[in-house]
């Protein structure tokens, strides 16, 4: 039976927000339930020359943090890649039976998703879903399924996601039998908990919400996070939002940028950070203000923000379960400064949700 979204909320709190704040106990939920699941999924990847992992939207962006995780933490280096579901089923040729795929489907009804797995399967490769509770049959075909929480009736994404990456980071350290991970991993609930009350989050979206445009800036782990975040935005709230890498804004688009804009830093430290103090210094010069995420001690970049938000010092790779949460509620808080419901995605104006009719997923 197809899932059906509950009747749409009229006013705060929406289902993103509870959505959000469940987020600590979902993944230390998840990562308990999918023990031995895990454990199994790896050793069959470990014996695979190499892996791919696809998706599409929120879960593409899920599969690039994938991506660095399995090259480091699962030890795979070169042999592992993340493709969008929709390139990966028609643009790629089919990959060969030392491959596993892992597929990342909230919903588990895309139909690029769903080829990308059957294509799997059909070469006798090993197949892993990473899928919500009730997802559509489709990813069942999967040698083994990783299972996030319930269907979202929130249209923009939030708790699927945090969910997913706990997992793709449980996977790549058993399979690379990283304990650093492993461990920083089980510390990020109660992290993730105390980050939710850190900031009064409706105040910061009232400060910022006449941006012209709004930017969303990270590298490495964190282009994904820039990349997420702007999403959500889009989703939630209809800014003119842009998510990019930091070095790629660096080679042009910084040009575009104005007094007016708002320009968000996603900077814990690692190789980026250099990038993204380059760009706040920029980003000061055309009088943008700059709210930074990084990590407690930073004394580089905040001086040059309008607003920092104090991320805990984990290891690099696991910054964006965290990262992304102080995007998701200045989104969440920046919809209800504007008027706009998150949970729907525009389908309760009649022009959008004739729209949404043009086309399938």
């Amino acid at each position: 039976m197809a899932w059906s979204p509950p009747p749409p909320r009229a006013g705060h709190p929406y289902y993103m927000y509870d959505s959000i704040y469940a987020q600590p106990g979902a993944i230390r939920l998840v990562l308990r339930e999918n023990g031995e699941a895990l454990k199994a999924a790896a050793a069959h990847l470990r014996a695979m020359d190499r892996v791919f992992l696809a998706g599409i939207g929120t879960s593409w962006h899920a599969c690039l943090v994938g991506e660095l995780l399995f090259a480091q933490s699962a030890r795979l280096g070169h042999r592992v890649r993340a493709f969008h579901s929709f390139e990966f089923a028609n643009y790629w040729p089919d990959p060969d039976p030392g491959t596993g795929v892992i597929v990342v489907s909230h919903r588990g009804t895309k139909r690029f998703s769903l080829e990308a797995l059957r294509t799997s399967k059909a070469g006798g490769r090993v197949g892993v879903a990473i899928t919500g509770r009730g997802s559509g049959e489709g990813l069942k075909i999967a040698d083994f399924v990783l299972t996030t929480v319930e269907q979202e009736s929130s249209a923009a994404h939030t708790i699927s996601y945090t969910t997913a990456l706990s997992l793709l980071a449980a996977l790549a350290a058993e399979m690379g039998g990283d304990e650093e991970v492993g461990h920083a991993l089980e510390a990020i609930p109660d992290q993730m908990a105390s980050l939710l009350g850190q900031e009064s989050w409706e105040e910061l979206a009232a400060r910022f919400a006449e941006g012209r445009r709004y930017y969303f800036v990270g590298g490495g782990p964190n282009t994904a996070t820039a990349y997420e975040a702007a999403l959500k935005m889009n989703e939630a709230n209809y800014t003119t939002t842009v998510g990019m890498n930091s070095e790629q804004v660096l080679h042009g688009p910084w040009a575009a940028m104005e007094a007016s804009d708002v320009v968000f830093l996603i900077a814990p430290p690692g190789p980026s950070y250099e990038r993204c103090l380059a760009l706040a210094k920029a980003a000061k010069e055309i009088g943008a203000p700059v709210i930074g995420l990084v990590e407690e001690g930073d004394s580089e970049l905040s001086p040059l923000c309008a607003h920092t938000v104090t991320l805990p010092a984990i290891p690099e790779l696991l910054t964006p379960i965290l990262a992304v949460v102080p995007l998701q509620l200045f989104t969440y808080h920046l919809a209800l400064k504007r008027g706009t419901n998150p949970d729907t995605m525009r389908s309760d104006q009649v022009a959008h949700r004739r729209a949404r009719g043009r086309f399938t997923l």
